[in-house]
């Protein structure tokens, strides 16, 4: 069979993904291979599709023995023998498993490092006909990596004790130039075929938050996220337990994992997750590695870790069924405090290089630049865009604020205290902290002393961190840095440079990204989607697999959408193959058929038609929704909010644009009309008509959306 042949009769993929067919027809022409491929991209097919059509056994080296579990039974489940060799296994087990290799049982084979590297396994692979070694996770062979692990240094002195020496080949999600170096040299791979398809994840939204409660946060984030399967990350096993104990006190289905659980309790928990007796999982960075649980619909990192490739890998466990899926982290300045701490006491010797990763992911969450286009830069890419419109930085309805002036006061202390000194004292300076440290060092008579009094410390830290990120400052040293003034500051300084900042806040616009592969934008029938979710529960419970084991959720949505009847048009559904089919097909028909039968539905001829009708439909007004939900219905704004999945900000916006063009609707029974006369007075005092000039000039009670109606009001009044 060809390599789309074997993809289609086993996996129900008609296509590969981006660098899936160039691998494999390099690893087909025994070439060593590394593959640098992000979470979701596809990187097993890439060596299990080879294994179908090598003569010989490959082995597949992986330090996750829950990933191997997982592989295993999927590769069962499609029909492609396999096992696995670690310490997980009874004498029995292991034994009876040893004897089935032996007699030629089983195309794939997963095995634990420290199993590789014993005698008997050795003289195993000598006795089989190995066509290939495939080595997961293999940036573990770095010091540079984030997860280094002594043990796969040993990897290639075993490869190079056999009597027969097979393809090698590679793969991981996340890899800057260092380690890539270090992968080909310290596997020894000979003039390997290398491929990088990119590191860009375009179903994921990304975004940075800094709520002033991430409590709050969180439960808000929850309530609008029912019903979906995500993780939430913490620093420490304490916050877990706190997390845990506040989300299953308020009525979620939650489960924990942390190093200080028992390894039984830690099973329980994951299993819990993967088989979706829970919908949320809080874990420490313990948690994750070889979870192949495709149906994650959000992952929230209620600390920040301590590097980018940490972070890109968690939050890349989110949407690996191609589907949407959103990626929060929600930032503090007390996580940098916490993440330095572990630094301090999980690294020996010198922390240069963790400290400098650390600096990397807090300028990550201070920039306003792309973040996804942050990310990409910092593993190696080029970006092919400015704004991806698909994060919380392009999608920020904040609007832009001038922060010049503040730029070259802040520039200008950190000059006038010689370069010699941190943030915090450099944010009291400016704040005119009367604190000992501040007059014993004679800070309190510069000329900076006290110039930003009109501004919290810790805003003054926010605009030092941005201007950091921004690369105008630089941050020198590790535990303790210093600030000193990068060349760029002399742009903000002598020249007309104008620097900017969009503040981060929580209210940002929702997700609105058009992909070819938005599964999510499919009209499909949701009533039909949760009985298709309850049969392959019972299927999975019978089979005693994972539920995304017997399909993934976006087969379930395409089945929702186009109703397959029969044989021929289950086929055409993504994730359905020939063996899927002879194995679940009947059921999962006519369960279809019969709902279709009951409410009277008309399956559309071909997957192909039901997609060319669904473009043809006529796009609907969103303002018009909104606007007739208001006046006619009588809905509220927050109402409204609900309804239609939006944020109230753009609800708001909405009403307001039908006000402004000149419709029949009454905003003021949703506006503070108490404060009219104030509003006014503020609008006139501020020349340049920006909002947050007019807001800093009126008490907290009067909102941007009151501002925006009486500036449409006022308007619309010298118009006449």
């Amino acid at each position: 069979m060809t390599s789309i042949e074997v993809l289609k009769k086993y996996f129900g993929y008609d296509n590969f993904r981006a660098g899936q067919a160039e691998i494999i027809s390099h690893i087909l022409e025994k070439e060593d291979c590394l593959g640098i491929m992000p979470t979701g991209a596809g990187k097993s097919i890439c060596y299990q599709i080879p294994a179908m059509i090598f003569d010989g056994v490959t082995v597949v080296i992986s330090p996750l023995i829950s990933l191997m579990k997982d592989q295993v039974d999927s590769l069962i489940q499609v029909g492609i023998p396999a096992t696995y060799i670690n310490s997980s296994l009874t004498e029995v087990d292991y034994s009876q498993t040893i004897q089935n290799i032996y007699h030629g049982m089983y195309k794939i084979i997963y095995v634990a490092p420290e199993r590789f590297f014993s005698d008997t396994f050795i003289n195993m692979l000598n006795f089989l006909d190995i066509s290939m070694i495939a080595i997961d996770e293999a940036h573990c062979v770095s010091q540079w990596g984030h997860d280094f692990r002594p043990s796969y240094c040993e990897i290639s002195k075993v490869i190079s004790s056999l009597n027969k020496r097979p393809v090698i080949v590679s793969f991981t999600a996340t890899a800057t130039q260092v380690v890539k170096d270090d992968i080909i040299k310290l596997l020894d791979l000979h003039n390997p075929f290398v491929l990088t398809t990119g590191f860009d994840r375009e179903n994921l939204y990304f975004s940075v938050q800094t709520p002033e409660s991430k409590k709050e946060f969180l439960l808000k984030f929850l309530e609008d996220h029912k019903n979906m399967s995500g993780i939430i990350y913490c620093s420490t096993r304490k916050t877990v337990d706190e997390v845990y104990e506040r989300l299953y006190n308020y009525g979620y289905k939650v489960s924990k994992y942390h190093a200080g659980m028992g390894e039984k309790n830690r099973t329980t928990s994951q299993n819990d997750f993967v088989y979706d007796r829970t919908e949320i999982m809080i874990a420490t960075n313990a948690f994750g590695m070889g979870i192949d649980k495709s149906n994650v619909r959000y992952v929230i990192h209620y600390n920040m870790p301590s590097d980018l490739e940490s972070y890109y890998q968690e939050a890349g466990r989110a949407g690996r069924d191609g589907d949407k899926a959103e990626c929060v982290l929600l930032f503090s300045r007390a996580d940098v405090v916490t993440s330095k701490f572990l630094i301090e006491h999980s690294f020996e010797g010198n922390h240069t290089n963790e400290y400098q990763k650390l600096n990397d992911i807090v300028d990550y969450c201070n920039t306003s630049k792309c973040l996804r286009s942050y990310i990409l830069e910092y593993f190696g890419e080029k970006p092919k865009f400015d704004n991806c419109k698909f994060c919380s930085n392009c999608n920020s309805e904040i609007e832009i604020t001038d922060i010049t002036i503040d730029s070259k006061k802040i520039l200008s202390c950190i000059k006038r205290m010689h370069e010699r000194f941190g943030a915090g004292l450099v944010a009291d300076v400016l704040k005119g902290s009367k604190s000992a440290k501040v007059k014993s060092l004679g800070f309190d008579s510069l000329s900076t002393y006290g110039i930003m009094s009109e501004y919290t410390r810790d805003t003054i830290r926010d605009l030092i961190s941005f201007l950091v990120a921004e690369g105008y400052i630089k941050s020198i040293g590790n535990k303790y840095p210093i600030l000193t003034l990068d060349s760029k500051a002399n742009d903000i300084l002598f020249s007309d440079t104008q620097v900017v900042i969009k503040k981060k806040i929580e209210r940002i616009l929702r997700p609105e990204r058009n992909s070819k592969d938005d599964f999510e934008s499919l009209p499909f029938d949701n009533k039909l989607f949760d009985i298709l979710r309850e049969l392959r529960m019972e299927v999975a419970k019978q089979n005693n697999v994972p539920p995304f084991i017997i399909f993934a959720d976006v087969s379930l949505k395409q089945m929702s959408t186009y109703y397959p009847t029969d044989v021929d048009s289950m086929l055409k559904i993504s994730g359905v193959g020939t063996f899927k089919l002879e194995k679940y097909g009947d059921i999962f028909i006519d369960v279809i058929r019969n709902y279709t039968q009951e409410h009277d539905i008309k399956r559309l001829d071909t997957l192909e038609n039901s997609k060319s009708k669904s473009i043809a439909t006529p796009k609907v007004d969103t303002k018009q929704v909104s606007y007739e939900l208001y006046t006619k219905d009588g809905k509220t704004i927050k109402e409204i909010t609900k309804i239609r999945g939006l944020t109230e900000r753009t609800i708001e916006q909405h009403l307001l644009d039908c006000y402004e063009n000149g419709m029949d609707i009454n905003l003021e029974n949703e506006i503070n009309t108490q404060f009219e006369n104030d509003i006014y007075d503020a609008i006139r005092k501020c020349s340049s008509g920006k909002l947050r000039e007019i807001k800093d000039l009126l008490i907290d009670d009067v909102s941007y959306f009151d501002i925006k109606y009486y500036l449409i009001k006022m308007k619309l009044t010298l118009s006449l």
